[in-house]
C-alpha cells in the first residue's frame, strides 16, 4: 500500500509559487496526481492551458481565478473545475498564502501564451 508521508513529499517553485507533490507517478499513483500548493501574497501565475482537467479546491485564503476570460473571487472550501483546453490564470490578491489542492490525470501539460509548453514534475 503506498503512502506518501508529508516528509517524503517533494517541493517544486515555478512563477512564485510553491508546489508540494503528494501522488504520481514517482509515489505509486498510476493515473492520478495531487498536490498542495502555496500561492504567496501578491502573487500573479501567468496565464496558461492546460490539456486535462484539474480539480482546484482553495484549502485556506482567497484567489482571483480567471477561466476562459471569466474572473471569479474564490474562498476557502470553494473548488474550481478546470476543463481541458482551459485557459487558467491565478492571482492572490489578499495580505496572505492561499493554499489549495489540486488533482488531475498523470501527464498533464500546459501551454503559456508565448507557446512555452510547461511539463510540470509535480503532475508527471
Amino acid at each position: 500500500m503506498p503512502i506518501v508521508r508529508s516528509s517524503e513529499a517533494v517541493t517544486h517553485e515555478i512563477h512564485g509559487a510553491r508546489f508540494v507533490s503528494y501522488a504520481g507517478p514517482r509515489t505509486g499513483g498510476k493515473e492520478l496526481c495531487a498536490w498542495r500548493s502555496e500561492i504567496p501574497a501578491g502573487t500573479r501565475a501567468p496565464a496558461h492551458t492546460v490539456d486535462r482537467e484539474e480539480i482546484f479546491h482553495l484549502l485556506t485564503g482567497e484567489l482571483l481565478i480567471t477561466l476562459d476570460g471569466r474572473t471569479e473571487h474564490v474562498t476557502a472550501g470553494d473548488t474550481v473545475i478546470v476543463n481541458a483546453g482551459a485557459t487558467l490564470a491565478v492571482e492572490n490578491p489578499a495580505d496572505r498564502t492561499a493554499t489549495s489542492w489540486v488533482t488531475t490525470s498523470v501527464g498533464l501539460t500546459a501551454r503559456l501564451a508565448d507557446g512555452t509548453r510547461i511539463t510540470p514534475p509535480w503532475a508527471n
